[in-house]
């Protein structure tokens, strides 16, 4: 930074992260959210392929991680961020009309597993990222941020899927 050398910059602490999670005109439209679409951490909601849904799906992921199960902002926040890229690649590459999204805890394996299910067969494609990309950095980010992901093609589609150790 031009004319700030040697001076320090604020570090951000965990309390900083959780705030960002918790104004009230947020916690309002993620419960709307839940009330129009359902839970994904009880059942598949479907949401419509538009560009809007990833703002949707990140509140309801939100709202599951953060206020439903508890766990803490850090992993709230990768999850979000996961959810919003699985999301915007579903739009721009399925064709689908709608797509499903699917949380679940899975305590035994201390792991959150979310999915999101399309009816296209096509399978995403790991990309090599370059340093001034603006665009293909989801699967990248997925694979980065997740413990494990992959894709489990089905009857009628296929699930993207990942998973968080909850430490």
């Amino acid at each position: 930074m031009a004319g700030l050398e040697g001076v320090e910059q604020p570090r951000r602490h965990a309390g900083a992260v959780a705030a960002r999670w918790s104004p009230a005109v947020e916690d309002e439209r993620a419960l709307k959210a839940l009330e129009l679409y359902g839970n994904p951490a009880e059942g598949e909601v479907r949401l419509p392929s538009r560009p809007e849904s990833a703002a949707t799906a990140r509140r309801l992921a939100q709202l599951v991680v953060l206020r439903q199960w508890g766990l803490g902002p850090r992993l709230t926040e990768e999850t979000v961020l996961l959810v919003s890229e699985l999301v915007g690649n579903a739009v721009r590459h399925t064709g689908a009309r709608t797509f499903g999204l699917r949380m679940r805890y899975l305590r035994a394996r201390h792991c959150i597993r979310v999915e999101l299910r399309d009816p296209s067969r096509g399978l995403p494609c790991l990309m090599p990222v370059q340093e001034l990309d603006v665009s293909g950095r989801g699967l990248y980010l997925v694979d980065e941020f997740s413990d494990r992901w992959g894709v489990d093609l089905e009857p009628h589609g296929k699930a993207t899927w990942f998973e968080m150790r909850i430490s």
